[in-house]
């Protein structure tokens, strides 16, 4: 049950306006009340048991216990009032206010105390365990960048990142949050972006590069160029999902606030007929007796347990998820990752890093970095991202140069470089030209530029996307994960996504695949091997495709917007073997969250069964009933202290 619903948080927030001792006054009104009704209760079951003195009785003792019970049985009374005002009559506050009032009527007040006292402190550990499970997004909320150092006027002026537009020149100094997305204008810099990826390593950026809001600069002064407004950065994205994420209840938690809605009316009507139905049955019958085991079995079926542990181990496990660098849009999505039982990916972007590398390169006739300067200076004419990964390649000193350089379409591009007719494209380019090429080169299903020179073939270069670092363990924890069928669907040529599959041990892989066919794919993968089915991706063509699928995962560091507006689960990282810690993550929780129902209804059905025989008393009511609270909390909170590998 949440906290705001007794005078802790009440409380909490009197003392948050406050600017003085805040910390310190807070916590004092916090435990101010336990601890006199803790004070009071024992010195007088004390005098109760060893004393022998006539003081004691009459008017005193309940003025005595009366003085004890206030402190913590008030704000509980308050609140039971208020529901029952609203029309919520059957409240936790509405039984522990029938327990504790009846306990004081039939003179039993030390145990009418202990009802409040022993749900107070259940109520302290719940608040104090729900503060550790929102310590993981409140770290994301100090992160949040509150100024920006834009250049306007020939001047850097402080202003409110909201008022930043596209287009403008910010400056970020030493240890200062980047204030909004953009690319970076310096020649270098160094970020820490553990509130975005859950990774502590620094990452290094070079200029051009993108850098996201929430990055804290490491070193140096450093100028950016922004690309999206404040709303639309990431840190904006991911605090509202994370915040929205407890909003989007699960399954579990939905019928548990049904059920509880349902139980407890069913319980005061037992209560009732468990006090004035042994009237007609039983022999020597005596009112008070009768109406402490109802007393008693109010106490003990108090749905405390459930109704504070479960969204507590919900919420446990989207803090969990989110400190590593993984984001659940909801509980939901929590459970559904429980069942996935097929995992379908993307290849770019997803396993492979989605930058072309020159991965061979091979030359006849001239040394390897002469046979790149004629290709670079052909190259550097064009935009296109293997021609990019080609003028990644250092050599020494400068280009040639190219002249009359004119692009053949479908083919590649034709120019003179130092006086030499030169060719740079595919197979069909150089056989359309009657330049013989090698046959090795039919068994390459990477990208191939071929280069001929004076119509003789020179040789040629091969582009290749390299797989992510973790691409070979995130298939191997996926399967230990448990899921059955691992497959890959890529837009990619089916020759690389049969290799890569291949590498990767995935086990069946399509390629040259459109949007529309990955959807299609997908529909008949969930015909076949049934629900649950998950899909990894990270493009704006992937978008269709984490909608329809039951899980949608999403690449979210260099993923598009749309796709990660879209999916139900962020990997901030961009790590794939990520995706087997959600799955355990998950799976965690949902285990957790029914420890604590089984546990719950366990022993409250044991108690239950013992009070109404008149085998238990008030005492062991109240010990079970905030026991298996205290249980389940502890429980719940164990998924903040898990160590995810």
């Amino acid at each position: 049950m949440p906290s705001e619903k007794i005078v802790l948080e009440d409380v909490t927030q009197d003392c948050c306006g406050s600017c003085e001792s805040t910390s310190t006054r807070s916590k004092l009104k916090i435990y101010s009340p336990v601890l006199f009704s803790f004070s009071m209760l024992t010195i007088g079951l004390m005098i109760d048991n060893l004393l022998e003195t006539s003081f004691f009785d009459g008017w005193f003792r309940i003025v005595w216990y009366v003085l004890a019970y206030l402190p913590v049985g008030y704000p509980v009374l308050m609140l039971g009032i208020k529901n029952i005002l609203k029309g919520n009559f059957f409240t936790e506050f509405f039984l522990m206010a029938i327990a504790s009032i009846g306990a004081f009527a039939i003179g039993e007040y030390p145990e009418g105390v202990a009802v409040m006292l022993f749900y107070a402190v259940g109520e302290l550990f719940q608040n104090s365990a729900v503060t550790r499970a929102k310590s993981n997004i409140k770290a994301l909320l100090d992160v949040r960048p509150n100024e920006a150092l834009v250049y306007r006027k020939n001047n850097y002026l402080s202003v409110h990142p909201e008022s930043v537009e596209i287009g403008e020149k910010v400056q970020v100094r030493v240890g200062e949050k980047i204030p909004l997305d953009g690319v970076l204008l310096s020649e270098k810099g160094s970020f820490h972006t553990a509130a975005l990826t859950g990774e502590s390593k620094p990452n290094t950026l070079t200029k051009g590069e993108k850098v996201f809001a929430g990055s804290i600069n490491l070193n140096g002064v450093i100028e950016i160029e922004t690309t999206k407004e404040f709303k639309d950065s990431s840190i904006a994205r991911i605090l509202d999902m994370v915040q929205n994420a407890t909003k989007r209840k699960s399954k579990t938690e939905l019928f548990i606030r049904k059920f509880a809605r349902i139980y407890t009316p069913v319980v005061v009507f037992l209560a009732i007929a468990l006090t004035f139905l042994p009237y007609f049955i039983v022999e020597n019958y005596e009112f008070q007796d009768w109406l402490y085991r109802a007393l008693i079995f109010l106490v003990i079926s108090c749905p405390c347990a459930l109704v504070i542990s479960i969204p507590l181990g919900y919420f446990g496990g989207l803090g969990a998820a989110s400190k590593n660098g993984i984001l659940f849009k909801g509980a939901s999505y929590l459970d559904a990752m429980t069942k996935v039982n097929t995992v379908v990916m993307d290849k770019t972007g997803t396993v492979t890093k989605g930058v072309f590398k020159i991965k061979e390169i091979k030359s006849i006739g001239l040394e390897e970095a002469e046979f790149m300067k004629y290709l670079m200076s052909m190259e550097e004419q064009s935009t296109h991202p293997i021609a990019k990964a080609i003028m990644e390649y250092k050599t020494d000193g400068h280009n040639y140069g190219a002249s009359n350089v004119s692009e053949i379409a479908g083919k590649g591009l034709k120019g003179t470089v130092n006086g030499k007719m030169v060719l740079v494209g595919n197979k069909v380019l150089m056989t359309s030209n009657n330049i013989e090429v090698p046959a090795e080169t039919d068994n390459i299903v990477e990208s191939i530029v071929m280069v001929s020179m004076e119509n003789k073939f020179a040789g040629y270069v091969i582009i290749a996307d390299e797989l992510k670092e973790d691409a070979h363990e995130a298939i191997k924890k996926i399967r230990e994960s448990g899921i059955t069928k691992i497959i890959m669907l890529s837009g990619d040529k089916d020759s690389i996504t049969q290799q890569v599959a291949r590498e990767l041990g995935i086990d069946m892989a399509k390629g040259g695949l459109l949007p529309e066919d990955k959807l299609k794919e997908v529909e008949e993968i969930k015909k076949q091997l049934g629900p649950k089915v998950a899909f990894v991706g990270d493009g704006i063509n992937d978008a269709p495709v984490l909608a329809v699928s039951d899980v949608g995962i999403a690449m979210g560091g260099l993923g598009s917007d749309v796709a990660i507006e879209t999916a139900d689960v962020i990997i901030q990282t961009d790590q794939p073997s990520k995706i087997a810690r959600a799955i355990k993550i998950g799976r965690s929780t949902r285990k957790i969250v029914w420890q604590n129902i089984g546990l719950a209804f366990g022993v409250k059905i044991i108690v239950l069964i013992l009070g109404a025989g008149g085998l238990a008393t008030m005492w062991e009511a109240v010990f079970a009933d905030v026991g298996v609270a205290l249980l389940a909390i502890l429980n719940a909170i164990r998924l903040q202290k898990m160590e995810w590998k």
